[in-house]
């Protein structure tokens, strides 16, 4: 029989809406592999067990209080909690406790589910790493900025967690941790209580086990009622898209890749090849400018007053910010705002794009997170992306697949991916 703290959470709210398991049946579960495990993988910045313990109990003398009842879910920290420090990833706000919720924290305590901590986040969301390991080879990354989110879905901490993405922080830890993930059309999950990096961009978004899950749990955050989750009908349309980075991916992406859009388009999918123009060459870069400019901005607060506790990596990023005119950031952003337009309208006969989550396996080190490569250019386009953790790679550490839909066609785009997710193995 499955161990508790490795149910998903859509196995582990069954099981407690049926009686066979009770809330502190599960968090204990959970408490017990964190123990048994951080140590080594480092996923948390705080996990106080008695508070856990208090909920569950209080869960279990109640009546069921809502669709996430019992259900343990970890909180990148750099989002607010009332009951917990919040330390956004800087010693500058060591043992700081905001005084209110985030809205995603408010409406998960009110669907019932179990605050069960705080996971390691890099320095505001940027590039400084923390301390997390890779769950299956901890002398490798485990990616970021949502690291400690990612490892603690993957090594059975909790069901679910929440990061989120200003460039690539979302889909990229997934990946190498082989774990699901939903990064949103941008602005559909509320960032009230979220400290800023990068406004144009920081979308917040879901890590599970499972597609049910993250469809569970993205109802809960949009204040909408949940349903049961099925798959299409149909096949999807997948437009297959190499990007104009298809090189910086290694050989084993390339070759899981087109053997999977050979698959779905052996099981009935109609697969395109989805050649970008180049107008999406060379789009890093201004990705990273309009990043540092609204960075600099951002941590107004913290340069002026703690600046001897930034670190080196975001006191670069903050004066390239400062150094960028507001001419080239403007410029940017129009250059933008044509390519959302432009994307669309390339997407018109298509349902999904399939591309990769990541350049490859996580690198071994733990000196950055990884580069963005394949993720930032959907990002910053707005539109929704998931990975689905299908591949294993030559070091025998997951590789993802990427799926990708219109702005706004989230539901679509789960629907769609769980037909992807049956068939895209080998």
């Amino acid at each position: 029989m499955t161990a508790l703290n490795e149910l998903t959470a859509s196995e582990a709210g069954q099981r407690i809406a049926d009686g066979d398991v009770s809330c502190e049946e599960l968090v204990r579960a959970c408490l017990d592999r964190i123990e048994e495990r951080d140590a080594d993988v480092a996923a948390w910045v705080v996990v106080d067990p008695e508070h856990v313990l208090e909920q569950a109990r209080m869960l279990d003398a109640s009546s069921v209080s809502g669709p996430m009842h019992g259900l343990p879910i970890g909180f990148k920290d750099i989002i607010d909690t009332s009951d917990l420090p919040t330390r956004y990833g800087s010693p500058i706000y060591e043992g700081f406790v905001p005084e209110a919720d985030s809205a995603c924290v408010a409406l998960a305590r009110a669907a019932g589910a179990v605050i069960f901590g705080k996971t390691v986040t890099t320095e505001f969301a940027g590039r400084h790493p923390g301390p997390t390991a890779h769950p299956l080879k901890p002398e490798h990354t485990p990616g970021g900025s949502s690291s400690g989110s990612a490892a603690a879905v993957a090594d059975f901490h909790v069901p679910l967690a929440m990061g989120t993405q200003t460039a690539g922080s979302m889909i990229r830890p997934a990946a190498y941790c082989g774990v699901y993930a939903l990064k949103p059309t941008f602005g559909l999950f509320s960032m009230a209580g979220v400290h800023d990096l990068a406004e144009t961009f920081d979308t917040l978004g879901i890590m599970a086990r499972s597609i049910e899950d993250l469809a569970l749990f993205r109802s809960v955050l949009m204040a909408i009622p949940t349903r049961p989750f099925a798959v299409v009908d149909s096949p999807p349309r997948v437009g297959f898209c190499r990007t104009p980075m298809w090189n910086e991916a290694d050989q084993a992406t390339h070759d899981h890749l087109e053997a999977a859009a050979t698959r779905l388009g052996k099981a009935g999918a109609r697969v395109v090849d989805l050649n970008l123009p180049s107008d999406f060459n060379d789009l890093l870069p201004v990705c990273w400018r309009i990043v540092v400019f609204e960075m600099a901005r951002s941590l107004a607060h913290e340069k002026h007053t703690r600046a001897d506790g930034i670190s080196n990596k975001a006191r670069q990023m903050i004066a390239d910010g400062e150094a960028t005119s507001l001419t080239t950031y403007l410029n940017d952003m129009r250059n933008i705002e044509r390519l959302r337009i432009l994307i669309h309208e390339l997407m018109d006969d298509i349902d999904i794009i399939l591309t990769p989550a990541a350049v490859g396996e996580p690198h071994v080190g733990h000196a950055d997170t990884g580069p963005v490569t394949f993720n930032f250019l959907w990002h910053i386009l707005n539109l929704p992306a998931m990975n689905i953790p299908a591949f294993t790679g030559p070091q025998g550490l997951p590789i993802g697949a990427q799926v990708v839909a219109r702005r706004y066609e989230d539901e679509s785009l789960l629907r769609h991916a769980a037909w992807v997710d049956q068939h895209i193995r080998g």
